[in-house]
């Protein structure tokens, strides 16, 4: 009996165990459903939260839409915010829970006047574009005051953002509290159960044991009973273990992390539906696979596969944590950053029989993690950029911590010779100023006497000192006191409040001697202050009014009576008569400026406007008025007057416009600029349209041919009038009118031009019946005269261009190679400066000899010199020649090699010139680091095919048809590569003018291939001699014992101050100059130079009359003289060289051509038989 009252002992107390344990669990889990719920509703107040801002968001990217095109559709976002932001506000503010309510609802206190402040400024940028165009909204946009509200709005809902998120890492930790609370009393409950079965059946044992001793039958029947109840109590037990594992089930299900459960062998036996949810794999799926399967991780970095802790955790025994920035690829591709740990399972005898891998997305806590990486960073940019000094040092010993740049550039210092230094080293007075702070040791500011502002002198590192404004502040870092002082130059201010000072007194003697009034009176009306242009304006002086009256007593008072009524009337509020209705709009803040009558001393009457400004205090309580008044008088002579030179206006308009409206012919005006500003009845029924659509249109846009018609406005304004100048009309419906057009300048009574009038009369029949009878007549003789006109024209223009734009470049490109390699050395922006003027210089000469090309192709003039030509050498001179632009742009060109010679029948230069020109659009209209090959192929019908393939955009089908046009770019006017349009046309006729063809074809996206087509000629017997390099001649050494005398002939000074220049490097040479021909030819006589430098259009006679001069002359016939011209055409130069210039050196001269001519021509140059000294 004692044993079983043991036995019933034990059981009730294990039952009541069992009973505790589960009510904790029950109580554990309400916890830990409520920290979830909690949880859940702060994602939800942070969604509400980022969604309002990104609706603000849209809502001004919506407006700046609407303000750059002025389309409505853009302002459907701002419509949607602005009817709904009440609303969401007030969701926010009721899903605010917490101990954190009263920050966050502060937070949304704050933020709604900052919308509507948004809102409004919206609105008001939307009414400018809508009424006063772009411009206006542009401007408002730009003054930043959106931005501001739109920042302020930014602050604080990331604060409130801030609070949710502090909130839910509390809630957070609360939960996985909770979580790890109620897995460990489900363990524990566990043991006490299997711990309670087993003591239990051991002491039924013993019993059973003992009473066997006595009487065996009553033993067995008793221990049959006996085992009856304790299989019922086994069954209790296993229920509530069921009921345990059921709610561990219902746990993994619920809780936030993933769980993933393996064997010994790594292998799944469990998926909670979290882990399903990111390894995108069902439980049903997953169990029986190792985990490597399911569970794929990389680094987020390196995308390399991570290592999985389940090993190590099965190996080890031990908890095994995953490395940073791990990524988890769920099975339909999606990926997360995870973190957590992995810990063994290991049974009652410790040992592992399995491993629990908990982990979670982290990606939302990494954003955080970045935010507030990006939010430091704004802080240090803020730092970096405020314009006022901030300095933070320690409270005790004054050491230097942090400067900004604010800070060096007021103190002279930088940061590193700063910091550790102390404080007074910037202001000599803090010693004495740190008595005044007295913050107390533990920064309680409620009992500091700190001075938060005050004005102090800082010491410069140059040594002066200057005065500045300083504000401190307190702030504890790891048990330590700092100060963070706040320090502002005042030198600009205190200059500023210097120069108040004098514009003080200045405007105290602009009061006293303007010539307007300027009364002013107490808060009752009395007048103060009576000033020099009252006193002369009113004729009193100010002892007769100053306390006495006020300024009704000089007004008419009729009108104050009628001021005072109007006044009621428009503000709904009784105003008695008198100096209240003088002041009455004044003292509500209101503008208000009104005319009024003032009476004199001596009874005379005059009118006045008065402007009224109310005197406020401090507090804004008004403590006077001020009356400024001017007199009118004149001013309302001057309104009369223009009333009755209006009516005589309108009298003479209404005349006028009678005597244009009966007359027959089309009349109208215009101003100087050509645009109309009347009409009559015929002008709109010649152009069919109304008198409004006329008005203010160009006169040109309403003809045929609007530039003739402009010139109808100018020939006009130049000669004054004209007449019977043909115009053809054209109505909105195409008709047209051909009309004589007669018109003069109109001016005002002072002879200043106002504009055009002018008359239209149809002549559209007379002009179709002398059209008729010329046209077949004139036709033919017509276009004969014109083309040869043209090609006459065009002859003469571009010799003349050709000359007169390479005077001027000779100059430009002659001292920018002169710059380019003088000394000292160029800076580095000094020398891109030259390579710009070069590259410009250069190119424009490019574009001269491509236009003047294109001219001698069309008029059939060029001169080919076919030859046959190693194509395998011209392609090597091209690679040599476009290689450093390939590498300026990033291009890689290859060349073709060619195992056997290859030579076609062609002009050499030409064909480089076709080659180079190919190459180089193949660079320029390439993609980046992209690739030009060049191949060739030679086919049966003896023909050379050269290509250019590049990997470009490519061209379409249509632009393909445009490419071969003069002027043509195919749409890259606008585009950063320079360019005419006329090169490939030029090397097209090139290439035809030599028998070949050229042609493309391009794929839109792949590129381009340009081919050109050439005759194959055999390989030309080589001869004797031909293979000789020719000797340049070497500069003449500057020790030379020999001067040489070199005469430049030029009319252009900039062209010889440029040879000058280029001469004074060489100290054996001596220049002498001449501006004209006649006066070239006698100092050649008498100085007898060595060389003479020969401009060819020169004063007087010209260069090839003084070259022909001075070859007739014993005396100068052995000089070398050198054309320098601008006449580049090549007949310009055949001409020269036949006449007999030793060479013809075109402008803009290169320079190293230039000087190693010139020392050939030394080298080849007679010493003269006598010399006459020229001073």
């Amino acid at each position: 009996m004692k044993t079983s009252a043991k036995a019933l002992v034990f059981l009730a107390g294990a039952v009541l165990s069992a009973v505790l344990v589960t009510t904790l669990a029950f109580w554990v889990f309400k916890q830990t459903e409520a920290a979830a719920a909690a949880r859940a509703h702060t994602y939800t107040v942070i969604s509400h939260a980022n969604g309002l801002l990104s609706e603000l968001k849209d809502a001004e990217t919506g407006q700046r839409g609407y303000v750059l095109t002025g389309d409505e559709t853009f302002l459907a976002p701002y419509t949607a915010v602005r009817g709904q932001v009440g609303g969401h506000l007030q969701e926010l503010r009721q899903l605010i829970l917490g101990d954190n309510a009263m920050a966050t609802q502060q937070h949304l206190t704050t933020i709604a006047p900052l919308i509507e402040a948004q809102i409004a400024e919206l609105a008001h940028v939307i009414e400018l574009r809508r009424h006063t165009g772009m411009a206006a909204a542009v401007t408002a946009v730009a003054s930043g005051e959106g931005k501001r509200w739109m920042d302020a709005i930014r602050s604080e809902m990331g604060g409130f953002i801030n609070s949710e998120e502090t909130a839910l890492m509390q809630r957070e930790a609360q939960f996985q509290a909770a979580m790890r609370r109620l897995f460990s009393i489900i363990i524990f409950s566990s043991l006490i159960m299997a711990v309670s079965a087993t003591a239990f059946a051991y002491l039924i044992y013993r019993q059973t044991q003992q009473r066997l001793k006595h009487v065996t039958h009553l033993q067995t029947q008793h221990f049959l009973k006996v085992q009856e109840n304790a299989n019922k109590e086994l069954a209790q037990l296993n229920a509530v273990l069921q009921s345990n594992e059921q709610k561990l089930a219902v746990t993994l299900n619920s809780i936030g992390d993933a769980v993933i459960a393996t064997d010994t062998m790594a292998r799944i036996t469990l998926l909670n539906p979290v882990a399903e949810k990111l390894t995108a794999w069902t439980q049903a799926t997953a169990i029986g696979r190792p985990i490597d399967e399911v569970f794929q991780i990389v680094n987020k970095t390196t995308r390399l596969a991570a290592t999985i802790p389940v090993m190590a955790a099965l190996e080890h025994g031990t908890v095994q944590g995953l490395a940073n920035h791990t990524v988890l690829i769920a099975q339909d591709g999606n990926e997360y950053d995870i973190a957590d740990s992995c810990a063994p399972i290991r049974d009652h005898d410790r040992q592992v029989i399995g491993a629990v891998l908990v982990f979670r997305d982290v990606t939302a806590d990494y954003a955080v993690q970045q935010a507030l990486h990006d939010s430091n960073a704004l802080v240090q940019t803020i730092l970096n950029t405020v314009l006022d000094g901030i300095i933070t040092f320690h409270a005790e010993d004054g050491g230097i911590e942090t400067v900004n740049p604010a800070a060096e550039r007021i103190f002279g210092y930088t940061a590193a010779e700063l910091i550790g230094q102390n404080f007074r080293v910037l202001l000599p007075e803090w010693a004495k100023e740190q008595s005044r702070i007295c913050l107390n040791a533990n920064g309680d500011r409620a009992n500091s006497r700190m001075e938060p502002q005050y004005e102090s002198v800082g010491q410069h590192k140059a040594g002066g000192s200057f005065p500045l404004e300083i504000s401190l502040s307190e702030m504890q870092l790891d048990g330590q006191r700092y100060f963070t002082g706040i320090l502002r130059d005042l030198t600009t201010r205190k200059q500023a409040e210097e120069e108040l000072v004098k514009a003080g007194a200045l405007q105290t003697a602009i009061f006293n001697s303007a010539n307007f009034s300027s009364i002013a009176t107490d808060a009752k009306g009395v007048i103060q202050i009576f000033n020099v242009g009252a006193e002369r304006m009113l004729g009193y002086a100010a002892a007769d009014v100053m306390n006495k009256i006020t300024p009704a007593d000089i007004s008419d008072p009729q009108e104050v009576i009628a001021r005072a009524k109007a006044l009621s009337t428009e503000l709904e509020t009784t105003i008695t008569p008198g100096f209240e209705a003088l002041v009455f709009k004044a003292s509500r803040g209101i503008e208000d400026i009104y005319e009024l009558t003032y009476i004199r001393k001596d009874g005379s009457r005059f009118p006045a406007v008065v402007s009224v400004t109310a005197l406020r205090d401090a507090q804004e309580a008004i403590i006077g008025y001020l009356l400024i008044g001017t007199d009118n008088t004149a001013r309302k002579q001057v309104e009369e007057e223009q009333k009755k030179l209006d009516q005589r206006l309108r009298d003479q308009q209404f005349y006028t416009r009678s005597l244009i409206e009966a007359n027959i012919d089309a009349i109208m005006t215009t101003d100087p600029a050509g645009i109309i500003t009347d009409v009559n009845k015929q002008m709109e029924a010649l152009t069919d349209c109304t008198r409004d659509e006329l008005i203010g249109a160009p006169f040109k846009n309403f003809f045929t041919n609007p530039e003739r018609a402009e010139a109808a406005i100018n020939l006009v304004l130049n000669e004054k009038n004209v007449t019977n100048y043909e115009l053809t009309a054209r109505t909105r419906n195409g008709k047209e009118t051909v009309v004589s057009y007669n018109a003069t300048t109109f001016y005002d009574r002072d002879r200043n031009l106002q504009g055009v009038f002018a008359a239209a009369r149809d002549v559209t029949e007379r002009k179709l019946l002398d059209h008729a009878l010329q046209e077949t007549n004139i036709a033919l003789e017509l276009a004969k005269s014109v083309a040869e006109k043209a090609n006459l024209a065009k002859s003469d223009f571009l010799s003349s261009m050709s000359h007169e734009l390479r005077s001027p470049l000779n100059a430009i490109l002659g001292f920018g190679q002169l710059i380019e390699a003088g000394k000292p050395s160029l800076t580095d922006s000094q020398k891109a400066s030259i390579d710009q003027i070069l590259q410009a210089g250069w190119y424009l000469l490019e574009l001269i000899n491509e236009i003047l090309d294109l001219a001698l192709i069309e008029s059939g003039k060029v001169l080919m010199s076919p030859e046959p030509v190693s194509l395998a050498e011209v392609l090597g001179d091209c690679q040599l020649m476009i290689e450093p632009q390939a590498q300026k742009s990033g291009i890689r060109v290859t060349f073709p090699h060619f195992d056997s010679p290859c030579f076609v029948k062609a002009d050499r230069t030409r064909v480089k010139q076709i080659f180079i020109n190919l190459l180089s659009n193949a660079i320029k209209y390439n993609r980046v680091a992209g690739e030009v090959a060049v191949s060739y192929e030679v086919n049966a019908a003896q023909r050379v095919r050269i290509s250019f393939r590049d990997t470009g955009q490519g061209l379409p089908e249509e632009k393909i048809l445009q490419l071969f046009q003069p002027f043509n770019r195919l749409g890259q006017e606008n585009g950063i590569e320079e360019g005419t349009g006329i090169g490939l046309v030029v090397s097209k006729r090139l290439v035809e003018l030599m028998g070949g063809d050229i042609g493309v074809v391009s794929t839109v996206g792949v590129g381009s291939m340009f081919w050109v087509e050439l005759n194959v000629t055999p390989e030309p017997h080589s001869v004797d001699g031909d293979n000789e390099p020719m000797a340049m001649a070497q500069p003449l050494l500057a020790d030379d014992a020999r001067l040489y005398t070199v005469l430049c002939v030029e009319d252009n000074p900039a062209n010889l101050l440029l040879i000058a220049t280029l001469l004074a490097s060489r100290p054996d040479i001596r220049l002498l100059s001449a501006r004209d021909g006649n006066r070239g030819v006698d100092i050649a006589r008498h100085a007898q130079p060595d060389v003479i430098l020969m401009d060819i259009n020169l004063p007087g006679i010209s260069g090839i009359m003084a070259l022909e001069i001075l070859s007739q002359d014993p005396l100068t016939s052995y000089i070398p003289v050198i054309a320098l011209s601008a006449n580049a055409m090549p007949r310009d130069i055949a001409k020269g060289l036949e006449a007999g210039f030793f060479r013809y050196l075109t402008k803009p001269i290169r320079v190293n051509e230039f000087m190693n001519t010139l020392d050939l021509a030394l080298k080849l140059s007679k010493p003269p038989l006598r010399r006459i000294k020229v001073e």
